[in-house]
């Protein structure tokens, strides 16, 4: 009997850099590129991401086509789709790694599963640049601190043999195995607000390297500054294409190794990987991290239930512009600008006292670039509970930062357009306009948009008395 080779697709929609893919057609007459879509893993919070895998799978199907492999998509739980696969039927399966405690925990489930049945099997290194055991301190033991823990993981990767080329080998014809299998768009969420996504999102490999060349020559040289500037394109997007793997960070650091000249913009950017490797390591090494607070002296901060206040931060109604442009921009696009993912961050947890755990939720709902290492990482970042070397109780002022990194207003008037005609004075502060120029505009604060829903000062105040109680009750 011929062999038959499954690719097994987790985040890697792509044929560049696909060890497992590669693989599997190097060594297989047949082959086939399996998706299982196991609704368990998206639990009606990931509703952005399933349309993002629902485009994934409807290009990457296009670009299987020339190799002669099928997509197939199998709707279920893993164990008890594999587990109808039998030593018979001479089927060798091949996956890359995903580093998330759960996914890893499920493997070894799926590796036993395999062996009990006499399943050949094989897995490669997943879409990071260093495993989270190969970058440690001198004593074994894991960095909790991000600078000292990417100093040393740049080091490792450049260590590395350069990756290989991993060729796809075209096969002689197609092949199918399940029967029972499913369509791209069976996945989508039932809600169809994802539909205005069409219009900022083409979700292609192809597409992926566009970005990274438009980042390479036109964007990385300014990026230290334009990043924080929310009103131009100066991020480079590419986090929802890394995130389902349409584009390996091994691409991007290859890329941006080349440029010759390596300023600010170039350091601030490959640090943002570094980040991600460093949320990975923190999830796997403390994986309670991902269940609550890794300073667990939080766990006695007092958080307050209020879901007017939640309603109206998700709605982007809470009176403050800059905040609720990003609020808006997220339903969207589903994607938000990362400085005001900081400061709608700060706002929910600091101004409103609700806990991080409710903007994870959401954000983790929303965002085509979910990520759990990452989002749960910036949350508890931005909380004041998680892992950072100065772990003092930021509190962004949303006034503040409006007029700093949006000063014209350029990014509220687009995201908050009843705020269209007010000054660029007021605008992160519209409230102060005397009513009859809020007349004039059609703009009154109270009718045309909402009061703020709390006092910034008091707010603030509040806050830290909260923080100080956490001391009080340390000593």
């Amino acid at each position: 009997m011929t062999s038959t080779g499954i690719f097994w697709i987790r985040e890697d929609f792509r044929l560049d850099k696909n060890p497992a893919l590669s693989f599997a057609t190097q060594n297989h007459e047949n082959v086939i590129a399996l998706y299982i879509y196991n609704n368990n893993d998206f639990d009606n919070k990931r509703e952005a991401q399933k349309w993002w895998v629902f485009k994934s799978l409807e290009s990457l199907k296009k670009e299987l086509l020339p190799y002669k492999i099928n997509l197939e998509i199998v709707k279920g739980d893993e164990l008890d789709i594999f587990s109808k696969i039998t030593e018979k039927d001479n089927i060798s399966i091949y996956w890359n790694k995903i580093y998330e405690p759960d996914v890893i925990s499920k493997g070894k489930k799926i590796r036993d599963l395999f062996i009990k049945n006499k399943i050949n099997y094989k897995y490669f290194k997943g879409n990071i640049l260093n495993e989270f055991q190969e970058v440690t301190k001198n004593d074994g033991t894991p960095f909790k601190v991000f600078t000292p823990f990417w100093r040393n993981a740049e080091q490792v990767f450049l260590n590395q043999p350069k990756s290989k080329n991993y060729t796809i080998k075209k096969k002689n014809k197609n092949y199918s195995f399940f029967k029972k299998c499913i369509k791209p768009e069976d996945i989508l969420p039932k809600q169809n607000w994802y539909k205005k996504f069409e219009k900022y999102w083409e979700v292609s490999e192809n597409n992926s390297k566009k970005i990274l060349k438009n980042l390479i020559e036109n964007k990385i040289k300014d990026y230290g500054t334009a990043r924080d500037i929310p009103s131009i394109e100066g991020t480079s997007k590419l986090s929802p294409y890394i995130k389902h793997g349409q584009i390996h960070v091994a691409s991007i650091w290859e890329k941006c190794s080349k440029i010759k000249s390596k300023g600010i913009g170039y350091r601030k950017y490959i640090n943002e990987l570094g980040w991600r490797e460093f949320s990975h390591s923190l999830i796997n090494y403390f994986p309670e991290f991902l269940k609550g607070n890794f300073r667990k002296e939080f766990d006695k901060f007092p958080w307050i239930k209020n879901d007017k206040f939640l309603k109206s931060w998700k709605r982007g109604m809470t009176g403050y512009p800059i905040v609720d442009a990003g609020m808006r921009e997220l339903y969207e696009t589903g994607w938000m600008h990362n400085r005001i993912r900081m400061v709608v961050g700060s706002f929910l947890v600091k101004h409103l006292r609700i806990t991080w755990v409710e903007g994870e939720k959401h954000f983790r709902n929303c965002l085509l670039d979910f990520n759990k290492a990452n989002n749960i990482a910036q949350w508890q970042w931005v909380a004041g509970c998680g892992a950072d070397a100065a772990p003092y109780f930021r509190i962004f002022n949303p006034i503040l930062q409006g007029e700093k990194f949006d000063k014209q207003g350029l990014y509220v008037k687009k995201w908050v357009p009843e705020l269209e005609k007010v000054p660029s004075k007021f605008i992160h502060k519209p409230w102060e306009m005397e009513i009859k120029y809020q007349q004039a505009i059609k703009t009154v604060i109270g009718e045309n948009y909402p009061q703020p829903i709390v006092i910034h000062e008091k707010a603030r105040a509040s806050a830290l008395e909260a923080f100080q109680s956490l001391k009080k009750n340390k000593n």
